[in-house]
């Protein structure tokens, strides 16, 4: 079952992995919290891949956790408080495994997009969505605050921004959601999978040595003092200097030719 909640296909050095239960709203079931951790792992220690696109088929992209299988667990000698634990936690280590994936994740969103699926989509490093999408994070609606997709969120737009989402548990536009920084850019519904792809290509065209170097330092110095960001990214740049990449690149680049890449 599980082998085919997310889709996984690779061409031209992109592996584009697609949620497939538009029947239960792409929802992070267990089952689908696995499925997507493991075809995201796969990826991140793929050689041939080189960017990951996360996508969804149906109408809703991802309604975040399935209420109904949360709800059934009640039921439970302990009220479901194990089970809560476990799958929270799971659904965290996906997101936290998203931002240390050695690949560039981009997501492409044509649908509605709720609470820990607004979360997917903030944990991923760039976010491009049709005109069609809608995003929110609704916890605040059912008595069950949005406390998880909340660290994605805060960590991606403005306090006031995140704020406004978590306690009103509106959704917003796609405008919007460009306007505050949750997604890069939109695109007409029949063109979102060309122009991302167009994107990922781009990208994919770099050092993949340096991408990685790029993204590690990129979520570590964030969480840092500017004295300490500083420090850090000093002696990064020091390694990232005596690469064999670097030192192509910076050939090709005076030499006015394309790079050659090892990596």
């Amino acid at each position: 079952m599980s082998t085919d909640l997310v889709k996984s296909k690779i061409n031209n050095n992109i592996l584009y992995l697609t949620l497939n239960n538009p029947k239960h709203q792409n929802t992070l079931s267990e089952q689908m919290i696995n499925s997507l951790d493991q075809k995201l792992k796969l990826g991140s220690q793929n050689a041939k891949v080189k960017v990951i696109i996360l996508s969804s088929i149906g109408s809703v992209f991802c309604a975040g956790h399935n209420l109904k299988d949360l709800n059934s667990k009640r039921s439970e000698s302990d009220n479901g408080k194990s089970y809560y634990d476990k799958i929270f936690k799971k659904c965290s280590m996906l997101m936290i495994n998203i931002t240390k994936n050695h690949k560039p994740i981009i997501a492409a969103i044509d649908g509605v997009a709720t609470a820990a699926g607004c979360q997917l989509i903030a944990s991923c490093d760039l976010a491009y969505s049709s005109e069609k999408a809608r995003f929110a994070t609704p916890g605040v609606n059912i008595g069950l605050f949005c406390s998880t997709p909340m660290v994605a969120l805060s960590r991606n737009i403005n306090k006031k921004s995140a704020m406004e989402m978590l306690l009103t548990g509106d959704l917003i536009d796609s405008n919007k959601a460009k306007e505050i920084g949750l997604i890069n850019e939109i695109f007409n519904s029949a063109v979102l999978m060309r122009n991302v792809t167009k994107v990922a290509k781009k990208i994919a065209g770099k050092s993949m040595k340096t991408l990685q170097i790029g993204k590690e330092t990129f979520y570590k110095q964030r969480e840092m003092s500017l004295e300490s960001a500083y420090e850090y990214t000093c002696t990064v740049m020091t390694k990232n200097m005596l690469n064999n990449d670097s030192k192509e690149g910076i050939s090709a680049f005076l030499n006015k030719r394309k790079p050659i890449w090892k990596n």
